[in-house]
């Protein structure tokens, strides 16, 4: 690797400078020739040959090694130019001078086209987080409401209402996890609590499916954030239950911290296994439901990247679909 860098620079090195040795080609052809119009002795010509010849042999080693030296200094600089782009080295040329000139004025407008950037995002983002706070009154009326009489009409549009609220905390996940800000709180927390939630939120909807669900407790603490591997599971139990028209929803943990959820339901086509955690991707289910918005399994990916948590898939058509949460981390030494 070391050998094709330095000859990568030796090239470039007789690229940059092959005008001078052009020049000093034909300035050589110039003297011979005046020379021989003058008959002066060849030995002369000879001798002052050599000393040029002599002199480059000295000098242009020399005059390399500080290229690369320069050149060396230029990959330093570029390799922490985020954070020293107002140390540049001092020009040497005229060129440099120019060049480092563009650089700090293109960072000028890139800076002030972050800042304008990070204003305008921070300002979506009160607007959606107020947005959803204020669409949550309406939709707590009305579950209120929908809860006084007891009728199918009723339950076909709590779950409607439940839908909607799903949509609504996605929106604001979105944004939360698309931004630079962080509001992760890593420690121990109970698996089983977190899990206890999400069945809890989704019990209504495994009872209105008929959906049986099979849960052992584990008594397992996981190194994570509580909030956002809740969100995880909620969107795969989410995926079950809408995917899943009869049968049975599996959560268990394996020995080797694997969370898994499978199902019986449709499954997923061989083609789209590859694509479902792209963002925007309905593949063939969420078409023929037309109503999949192919962000939540792009978000639980988001979010398990965060979070240092691999998730995975299996997925055979008309068998089910198993998620696969690895939740197992590497133990650190402190020296």
């Amino acid at each position: 690797m070391k050998e094709r860098q330095g000859k990568h620079i030796f090239l470039s090195y007789l690229y940059q400078y092959r005008g001078t040795a052009a020049m000093f080609a034909i300035y050589a052809g110039i003297y011979a020739w005046i020379f021989r119009l003058y008959d002066l002795e060849t030995e002369a010509v000879l001798y002052a040959a050599g000393l040029c010849i002599l002199l480059t042999v000295i000098v242009l080693p020399v005059h390399y090694f500080l290229y690369r030296q320069k050149h060396g200094k230029r990959c330093a600089y570029l390799k922490q130019v985020e954070v020293m782009s107002d140390k540049l080295p001092e020009p040497q040329t005229l060129a440099e001078a120019d060049y480092q000139e563009m650089i700090q004025r293109l960072q000028k407008v890139y800076k002030d086209e972050l800042t304008a950037w990070q204003k305008e995002r921070q300002e979506h983002m009160d607007y959606y987080t107020t947005w959803v706070h204020q669409i949550k009154t309406p939709i707590s009326v009305m579950r209120m409401t929908l809860q006084t009489e007891d009728t199918k009409e009723n339950c076909e549009l709590l779950a409607e209402l439940f839908r909607i609220e799903q949509y609504v905390e996605m929106v604001l996940n979105y944004l939360r996890l698309g931004s630079e800000d962080s509001d992760f709180v890593f420690q121990e927390y109970s698996l089983d609590g977190i899990i206890r939630q999400a069945v809890h939120k989704y019990a209504g909807q495994f009872v209105r499916r008929r959906i049986r669900l099979l849960y052992e407790p584990v008594d397992i603490q996981v190194l994570t954030d509580e909030k956002w591997l809740l969100f995880i599971i909620e969107q795969i139990l989410s995926n079950a239950v809408k995917y899943t028209p009869q049968g049975t929803v599996r959560i268990c943990v394996t020995g080797d911290l694997v969370l898994q959820i499978a199902d019986t339901g449709i499954g997923i086509a061989p083609e789209d296994l590859p694509r479902i955690f792209e963002k925007g991707f309905t593949g063939y289910n969420g078409r023929s439901d037309k109503k999949s918005t192919g962000l939540g399994l792009y978000l639980c990916r988001m979010a398990a990247d965060r979070l240092s948590h691999r998730i995975s898939v299996e997925s055979a058509v008309g068998e089910g679909t198993v998620f696969s949460i690895h939740l197992h981390r590497d133990q650190l030494e402190l020296l």
